[in-house]
């Protein structure tokens, strides 16, 4: 039977190991970073990621995270550029090349053309001196003292220390760009985080007939069939000249009215009403609209448009149902 008994101890190690790989890194920022910074913004295409092996899986990871974070990046295997995908890459774009050992046949075949080609090519090695390190315009020093393997032989530490040095450069890029959330969306499109930063009030709002509306001389019982017609748990109160908002009468209000034994059959809304409601503005995020409806605990915002009329409601359950929540 498999002894099991140190498995603990072994995935501690591992990680303790990778931690302080990752932890020498930051003293290696410097001079080549930030080369290779102004290398891959100064260019017009793409920076190209290439590797063989363990660090071409990584150089996948690092080119999707650099392309959703502003800097336009794809994966080539160098193994495939030497057999015609070679002609992906073009003379405005930079190439980032891994290799922990910095003597990977494969991609060292492809520094004479990138060279010839004119094109800027930074790497990531854990060896400044190799071959790959020498031939590049900016080298980022990714080496490790051991690896997690106690064989010292499966790619661990130095594949993690690639990985981190490859996020590092992608975030000092975003902020270099000024890379927004929303340019974040526009990334990443599908899905929930998609929703989140693109969907905005104009897309989940209730407009035109559809928002409930009553003048302020209305009494309450009318408009509590107009609250009911409407189905949004609540209703605007407008100016009878010029139709502005004067105020809302909510669920909320109702239950508080209630309580104080009103009379709904000659009471008018604008003695109940609240007065200067909370409101948001056409184009918002609607994710925006969500967080100003939990602060103030309210499930239902009237949306004003650029010349400060009523343009819509929105409602906490159509932003659920919208998938923002």
């Amino acid at each position: 039977m498999t002894d099991l008994s140190g498995c603990l101890s072994s995935a501690q190690r591992t990680i303790r190991m990778e931690a302080e790989a990752v932890e020498a890194l930051e003293e290696r920022i410097g001079d080549d970073f930030l080369r290779a910074c102004e290398l891959i913004l100064a260019v017009p295409g793409r920076a190209v990621v290439t590797g063989m092996g363990k660090s071409g899986h990584v150089g996948g990871k690092i080119a999707a995270t650099l392309a959703s974070t502003g800097t336009p990046s794809f994966f080539v295997h160098p193994g495939e550029a030497s057999h015609g995908d070679m002609g992906m890459i073009t003379a405005d774009d930079c190439v980032v090349a891994l290799s922990n050992s910095g003597t990977t046949p494969e991609v060292l075949t492809l520094i004479p053309l990138l060279k010839r080609m004119g094109v800027p090519l930074i790497s990531m090695t854990g060896a400044p001196d190799s071959p790959l390190a020498q031939a590049s315009d900016a080298h980022l020093n990714t080496g490790v003292a051991i690896e997690a393997c106690p064989l010292d032989l499966a790619p661990t530490s130095s594949t993690t220390s690639t990985l981190v040095m490859g996020d590092a450069l992608a975030i000092a890029l975003l902020e270099a760009r000024g890379f927004t959330a929303e340019d974040f969306a526009f990334s990443h499109p599908g899905g929930a985080l998609g929703r989140k930063l693109l969907l905005k009030v104009d897309d989940v709002m209730r407009g035109g007939d559809a928002v409930p509306r009553v003048r302020p001389d209305t009494l309450l019982s009318d408009a509590l069939l107009e609250i009911s017609a409407k189905g949004l748990g609540m209703t605007t109160v407008v100016d009878s000249a010029d139709n502005s908002l004067l105020g809302v009468f909510t669920d909320g209000d109702l239950r508080r009215t209630l309580d104080q034994r009103i009379d709904i059959n000659s009471t008018t809304i604008d003695s109940l009403m609240s007065r200067n409601p909370a409101t948001v503005q056409k184009g918002m995020l609607a994710a925006e609209a969500l967080r100003l409806m939990e602060e103030r605990h309210i499930s239902a915002l009237v949306v004003m448009d650029d010349e400060n009329r009523i343009a819509g409601v929105i409602q906490l359950l159509g932003l659920l149902e919208a998938g923002i929540a």
